[in-house]
């Protein structure tokens, strides 16, 4: 089972970042291996304000620089369930505490039972893309001054 890591930042840190955090769209990190859809789910994210970044892993999503300048933070997790395998709960325990503990969607397979976690929501397949968007929203609302395409 996986736990959530809590992460201390002193005081002025959390002054400072969650003004700054406020301006800026959240971030949304897709983890899944097929690339056509995860591009379809990105644009599509991206298509109602939210800054959808993608990898195929969960080694590779620990690259993702959890403090970009002019990115907002890591607030979702989407996760297909074909990336939890062999070492993955280690992988996605440090991804939950280096991004201090942002919500997880679970997208997964029929044939397979649901591993256990910390999922906020966990969606069956087939799922559309309008079903994963809306399940972000509610996740993860938009302030109205973010409900906006950022590509356009």
């Amino acid at each position: 089972m996986l736990a959530r890591t809590a992460v201390w930042k002193h005081p002025s840190m959390m002054a400072r970042s969650s003004s700054a955090e406020s301006s800026l769209p959240p971030r949304v990190l897709l983890v899944m291996p097929e690339q056509w859809p995860r591009a379809l789910l990105r644009a599509a994210l991206r298509e109602v304000g939210y800054d959808a970044v993608g990898t195929r892993t969960l080694s590779s999503a620990l690259r993702v620089t959890p403090n970009e300048p002019g990115r907002g933070p890591v607030r979702l997790v989407i996760l297909d369930q074909s990336v939890l395998s062999g070492d993955a709960d280690d992988q996605l325990a440090q991804l939950l505490a280096r991004n201090e503990s942002p919500a997880t969607i679970l997208l997964a397979r029929p044939t397979l039972a649901v591993p256990d976690g910390s999922w906020q929501r966990v969606l069956g397949r087939p799922v559309s893309v309008g079903e994963i968007v809306a399940a972000v929203q509610v996740s993860v609302p938009l302030s109205p001054e973010h409900r906006h395409p950022l590509d356009a």
